[in-house]
């Protein structure tokens, strides 16, 4: 009768490790056998199969020389070595009963002729996946079941684990007896032939994920129903952790993932039950003492003897669950952790983590922290951010940091490092971990360690700049500033430990020096320190301060975190450029900026005014303090009643404009202004008399000052100054306000007309007058459009447009180049406000005011495009400034100019062809301007294919000239300048995307003009140079890969008869022509050409019928196709090229398409001609007719369906250029069930 290893059979053997897949027999069937059951500590894996002695010997000698030293270090080590024998069963095994009342649907073996249940685990199973029981219920229907047939029951179960695991195959009686553990396993892997890589852990829909969590609720129900009981009985638990180690071994990924976290959260169960079981010894313990300390006679003996057996079951029962979680952790865990599949390894990073907190005085070791530490440096997101939350769990604890100080002080740079991780989820809590450490380990991280988190809280991603903030909050502010609580309950802080707060935080912004904006720090600190930022009694006391102590930096800092401050309460999101994955405020969060919003615009509507008065006369506080205004609840102004502040802020307002002229402060101040003037408020009438006596003051102003420029020929600087300051003003307040009633057009208008024809007006006069010419015609089409205009304005509107018009042409030629810019950009909206586009919407009355520039205009347009944006890198700011943020300035400069012209070119304000200015410019100012003239050359195409296509090969054709200019015919295509020109042709024909039936006429096309071009300018008769234009054809090979095979046959042929007019010396061929051949010929992708090519990548692999529709639709296409008169080749058919075939059927394929074979090859080699320029080698062995072996067959095969492949082949990014040896190159095989299991650390 076989029988498992009795526990005499070797007390100093150890278990074999569970990386063999060949230990012995199944523990299973000793269980099925009826002997007497017995089961290491760690003897999950090993297991025996029906044998005499002889093979009983041999398999503990094999046993005794193996040994696991993953784990060593581990805290049950002792009672391993202690309990190395096997746990000797509670009772033996009985005959089996057979149940009066069976379950139904259980599986019960009855008799041998009895036939099993058809699928025993399919009611467990199902009512796990359903979820529609009570898991509780579930677990006592199957322990009544066990109860009455043992047996049947386990076999159930374990039926159940494998149907987890997404088998359909399932473990018979006969299995169970007879088969040992890895042979169970091999024969479940040959059945595991799904077609899908899913199964129950992985597959997708609703059902499935709610599986997962019903698969764990089932283990933990099952292990806390039979703690009392089946837990300790040698069978059915030792043997279900032998199963679940030897599935973990295996290399079908199913098996081992479901496995795993069936064991890892088996685990975690088993350290629940020993953890309540150390707490009941303790109180065992307790008790005894007690009862031993009392005096004899009160002592009661019976009750010490029932303690003493208590105690002493306890600790076997402690014994037998330790045991248990020794095999699982050095049989699963100590393999799997470093899984192939990062699914695996963060299962055991997880539960590992759960076992360290729920039971520490077993686990918080440096024999278990290691496996964290180690895994730390995982190249997988999901791992790391386990471990990092597995240590966070730890370092929450006050209770448990004293034992983890080895382990930081050797994982410290390690976790500080993380900060930096590209994930930012994985940083977000490095960052959360070091607060953790920092808060309660004392002295831990050094300053360096901190110095190289604080910059994080100037990260672009909102969560992980919170967490530094919250980690700097802590570190600087927190010691300082630290809110005593008094009775339970928090003290208010006090203003002395308010204004260190904010001195704290203006040190650590002015001195480290990190970034420039403050509103990024208040953002960063929002979460953890709102209260103290929201503070503005505080603030505003420091900013009206006479004795502050405060610097001008500092100063202007302090400002800065006032209204960052303000503005975040007022709106609730973060400043431009912080991402954060938030939609929206949930219905608390708008409460709480509601009641902030009211809070902070009753406290600063009194003290806005005090702080203009006192820092009217900078610039730089100014501005700022202006913008509060748009942050403040107006209607407070009418319901607090504080109309007497009002008129205070305009006072004030009406000084800071009159006393500036910087754009920073008149934008600011013309928009406050706006925000009052609005006819809603009771106050209106009174704000709209105070800005129409500033706008009368600046007026007359401006009319005095400019009859004194008109009559004079000369201004000195204060002159100068006066009159541009004040157009500065009007034109601020203009592009705000309606100034129409003013009439400020016929002043400027004279002031420019006199600019322009004497040249005696300096620029600094010149830019705001341009400006406010601009904003008097906008604001009349305004009022011309919102109401029913007679044909009399819309003409004078037109009038006054031409002629400022006029006037910016002028000013495109002008010395200085901001007024050239200005121009420009004026110029270019005016263009596109005035196009065609004006008159839709129902708006045909606006037709007069059409207007179109001429070609001269449009010219000069072109012109100073090339002049001031298409310049050498470095040129712009050479002897000015070197600074960086000068030169970006300067970029965003030229963009701007770019974008403007660029529509112009889309609307159709321009002609079409002038585009061709911009688009041979793509390649070599791509990191520039790429994304603009990208975008411009896909919408052009949207316009119109055929048209965008013509201007492309214009480009090409324009620089080819140029170079063909300044360097001549000779080596042309050897210089740095053409291989630029090739580049550029590549991305235009990266641009036409993949849909080759789409463009293919257009690209057809696009070669035979270039062809043309190439040829235009043939040498003089007799001569044996070659075309001057020639070169351009190697421009052209970059776009054969978007040509089809039999396009590329036509031109081939067109291009042999354009070449019969061209006379060359016999037996010598040009280079040009021979590159443009051969990318013409169907062999230049090496893939299509080898007999055996490398396996196309992935997204030419499609089904047969697909493959044929798609070759019926380009046959057809290609039919209508005519370039010459060649007859149309017939059609392909063959569509099953692609995977392997036999010999026998490669030949029916052959002769299936033979005709089309020949008819092809006959075409590339037809006439006398061609081999005067082709190749004749390389044509000659691609195209050899001879011979029916298999690589000809491979050949031909690959030259018929290259229509389909290249129809087929996908550029996603539409940047980058792929060659035809890309396409070509060998791919990984890729992994589906079968995979390599573990990895090595120095992959990490």
């Amino acid at each position: 009768m076989p029988t498992l290893r009795s526990s005499a059979s070797s007390s100093s053997s150890r278990p074999r490790s569970s990386s063999s897949p060949s230990s012995g027999s199944s523990p299973l069937q000793g269980a099925m056998g009826g002997g007497p059951k017995s089961l290491s500590a760690t003897s999950s894996l090993y297991v025996n199969v029906p044998c005499d002695d002889r093979d009983l010997d041999q398999t503990s000698e094999e046993g005794g020389s193996d040994s696991l030293s993953a784990a060593e270090g581990s805290d049950f080590e002792d009672n391993l070595s202690r309990n190395m024998k096997k746990r000797a069963a509670k009772r033996p095994l009985k005959p089996t009963p057979v149940a009066k009342h069976p379950k139904k649907g259980s599986q019960m073996v009855r008799g041998h002729s009895q036939k099993r249940s058809e699928a025993p685990a399919s009611d467990l199973f199902d009512a796990v996946k359903a979820a529609k029981s009570d898991m509780q219920s579930l677990v006592d229907e199957w322990l009544e079941s066990y109860k009455q047939n043992q047996d049947a029951a386990f076999l159930e179960l374990i039926n159940f684990f494998i149907r987890s695991c997404g088998c359909k195959g399932t473990v018979t009686p006969e299995m169970f007896k007879k088969m040992s553990n890895s042979e169970i396993i091999q024969h479940l892997t040959e059945q595991f032939n799904e077609d899908s890589g899913d199964y129950p852990l992985t597959a997708p829909g609703p059902s499935w994920k709610k599986f997962q969590g019903s698969f764990c609720e089932f283990i933990r129900t099952l292990v806390s129903q039979c703690q009392y009981s089946l837990l300790y009985d040698g069978f059915p638990m030792d043997n279900l952790i032998s199963l679940l180690t030897g599935l973990s071994d295996s290399q079908v990924r199913a098996f081992r993932h479901t496995s795993t976290f069936a064991a890892m959260k088996l685990m975690t169960s088993l350290v629940r039950v020993a953890l309540q079981l150390s707490l009941h010894k303790d109180n065992n313990q307790r008790q005894y003492e007690a009862e031993r300390n009392k005096g004899p006679e009160q002592r009661a003996p019976e009750r010490l003897e029932n303690l003493l057996e208590k105690r002493k079951e306890l600790q076997e029962h402690q014994e037998e669950i330790e045991g248990m979680m020794n095999a699982l952790f050095r049989g699963v865990f100590v393999h799997r952790y470093r899984d192939v599949l990062p699914e695996i390894r963060a299962i055991c990073i997880e539960e590992i983590g759960s076992w360290m907190q729920s039971y520490s005085t077993s686990f918080l070791t440096d024999s278990y922290l290691k496996y964290i530490g180690w895994t730390l440096h995982d190249k997988h997101r999901e791992v790391r951010l386990k471990c990092l939350k597995a240590l966070k769990g730890l370092y929450s604890n006050q209770d448990l940091t004293a034992r983890l100080e080895l382990f930081t002080s050797r994982f410290k740079d390690r976790m500080v490092s993380m900060v930096m991780d590209r994930e930012y989820d994985v940083a977000v809590e490095a960052v959360r971990l070091l607060t953790l450490i920092l808060k309660n380990m004392e002295g831990v991280l050094a300053d360096a360690d901190c110095e190289s988190i604080y910059p994080v809280v100037y990260a672009s991603n909102r969560a992980l700049a919170s967490a530094a903030g919250e980690f700097l909050y802590w570190k600087l502010f927190y010691p300082e500033c630290e809110t005593r609580t008094v009775g339970g309950r928090e003290r208010r802080r006090s203003p002395s430990s308010q204004r260190t707060f904010f001195h704290l935080l203006l040190s650590f912004f002015v001195e480290s020096e990190l970034h420039d904006h403050a509103a990024y720090l208040v953002d960063s600190l929002w979460d953890c320190a709102g209260s103290q930022l929201k503070d503005w009694e505080s603030l505003t006391s420091l900013l009206l301060e006479k004795d502050q102590n405060l610097g001008d930096v500092q100063e202007n800092t302090l400002i800065e975190i006032l209204v960052s401050s303000v503005r975040q309460a007022s709106e609730g999101h973060p400043p431009v450029g912080r991402v954060t994955g938030r939609k929206g405020l949930t219905s608390k969060e708008r409460k709480i900026q509601v009641d902030d919003k009211v809070k902070l615009t009753e406290h600063l509507i009194p003290l806005l005014p005090q702080l203009l008065a006192k820092f009217s006369a900078d610039a730089e506080k100014v501005a700022p303090l202006l913008q509060l205004l748009n942050y403040f609840d107006l209607n407070i102004y009418c319901t607090r009643r504080l109309e007497k502040h009002l008129e205070l802020f305009l006072q004030q307002l009406q000084e800071v404009v009159v006393k500036h002229a910087e754009p920073s402060v008149l934008e600011a101040g013309a928009h406050a202004l706006y925000l009052l003037c609005n006819p809603e408020f009771t106050f209106f009438n009174r704000v709209d008399f105070a800005r129409s006596q500033l706008v009368d003051l600046l007026t007359d102003r401006f009319q005095q000052e400019l009859e004194e420029l008109m009559q004079s020929s000369f201004l000195d600087e204060d002159e100068v100054y006066n009159l541009s300051a004040t157009l500065k003003r009007l034109s601020a307040f203009y592009n705000a306000h309606d100034l129409t009633r003013w009439e400020l057009y016929e002043p400027c208008y004279r002031l420019l007309r006199k600019a322009v024809n004497t040249g005696e007006v300096p620029h600094q006069v010149i830019l705001p007058a341009l400006t406010l010419v601009y904003f008097s015609i906008l604001w009349t089409l305004t009022h011309l459009s919102g109401t029913g205009a007679s044909q009399k304005q819309l003409l004078s509107l037109k009038d006054r447009m031409v002629a400022f018009c006029e006037l910016c042409q002028s000013c495109l030629s002008d010395v200085d180049p901001k007024v050239q810019e200005q121009a420009f950009v004026l110029l270019s909206d005016l263009l596109l406000i005035f196009s065609p586009q004006m008159v839709t919407g129902g708006r045909d009355f606006l037709s007069p005011l059409i207007f179109l520039p001429e070609a001269t205009l449009q010219s000069e347009l072109a012109s100073f495009l090339m002049d001031h944006v298409f310049i050498q890198p470095g040129e712009l700011g050479r002897g000015h400034s070197q600074e960086d943020h000068l030169q970006i300035e300067q970029l965003h400069q030229r963009r701007r100019l770019l974008a403007g012209f660029c529509k112009l070119l889309l609307y159709g304000v321009l002609e079409m062809d002038t585009a061709s200015d911009v688009f041979k410019h793509y390649n070599k100012f791509y990191n520039d301007y790429g994304d603009i003239i990208k975008e411009t050359l896909t919408r052009a195409r949207q316009i119109d294919r055929s048209h965008c296509s013509q201007i492309l090969l214009l480009s090409l054709k324009q620089l080819y000239t140029e170079l063909l200019q300044e360097h001549g015919p000779q080596g042309l295509n050897e210089l740095p300048a053409f291989i630029e020109m090739r580049d550029l042709a590549r991305r235009f024909a990266l641009s036409f995307g993949p849909q080759q039936l789409q463009n293919r006429d257009l690209v057809v096309m696009l070669h035979k003009e270039g062809i043309k071009f190439s040829l235009s300018e043939l040498p003089p008769a007799g001569s044996s140079d070659q075309p001057a234009n020639l070169a351009f054809l190697e421009l052209l090979s970059e776009f054969s890969p978007r040509l089809f095979h039999r396009d590329k046959q036509l031109l081939l042929t067109y291009l042999e008869k354009c070449l019969q007019h061209v006379s060359q010396e016999p037996g010598h061929s040009w280079s040009s022509v021979t590159t443009y051949c051969h990318s013409l010929s169907p062999v230049e992708n090496p893939a299509e050409a080898s007999p055996q090519g490398y396996p196309h990548s992935k997204k030419r692999r499609i089904e047969g019928s697909s493959k044929q529709n798609r070759e019926d639709i380009s046959s057809s296409q290609e039919e209508s196709l005519q370039l010459n008169s060649i007859p149309p080749t017939p059609t392909l058919t063959s569509t099953t090229v692609k995977t392997r075939q036999p010999l026998g059927r490669l030949e029916e394929m052959e002769e299936e398409g033979g005709s089309e074979s020949e008819l092809t090859q006959g075409h590339l080699l037809s006439g006398n001609q061609r081999s005067r320029f082709l190749n004749q080698h390389h044509f000659q062995t691609t195209f050899n007719p001879s011979g029916p072996g298999l690589g000809n067959r491979l050949t031909r095969l690959s030259l018929m369906e290259e229509d389909e492949e290249e129809l087929e082949i996908q550029n996603e990014s539409g940047e980058e250029w792929q060659d035809s040896d890309k396409h070509s190159s060998l791919s990984k095989p890729g992994l589906d069930l079968l995979d390599t299991i573990e990895l090595n650390f120095e992959d990490f």
